[in-house]
């Protein structure tokens, strides 16, 4: 399995998201400069909740910057252990562990990428193939790690 193509898919989905995230703050910081207006509280309140979506976005898109940093460090080389940019295969699926953004499909095969902060990655951490762990009652193995 390549790693760098699913880091390729991983830096492109990143990419999408920033982009999404910065369009919508812009089109809501516009949407919110549309409704000044001197006739009262209900348009405070009104830019006030627009506001609030603002600074949710602004931290989603942080959360995102992160990640894509976080991306920019992982070591492509082959792992012999579970760690940060790791692909294991165990009895129950794919994983690639480096920033959570969800299921990717790559050469029809489904990968999950975790993150090293999820209750899985710390589960499996420092593991080596052949080795068990378990994680909500559910006993997993690791086939390969790449």
């Amino acid at each position: 399995m390549d790693k760098s193509k699913i880091l390729d898919v991983i830096k492109s989905k990143l990419a999408d998201k920033i982009q999404k995230f910065e369009s919508l703050i812009e089109e809501t910081r516009a949407s919110n400069n549309d409704t000044k207006s001197s006739m009262g509280d209900k348009y405070e309140t009104g830019r006030e909740m627009l506001q609030q979506e603002i600074n949710n976005l602004q931290r989603q898109l942080n959360e995102c910057l992160n990640q894509q940093s976080l991306i920019q460090k992982i070591n492509e080389e082959p792992s012999s252990k579970v760690q940060n940019g790791a692909l294991v295969k165990t009895n129950k699926g794919l994983f690639y562990i480096s920033a959570s953004i969800g299921e990717i499909i790559l050469e029809d095969q489904k990968i999950m990428t975790v993150s090293t902060e999820s209750p899985l990655v710390k589960a499996m951490a420092g593991l080596s193939k052949g080795q068990n762990f378990s994680i909500n009652n559910v006993n997993q193995t690791i086939e390969e790690i790449w």
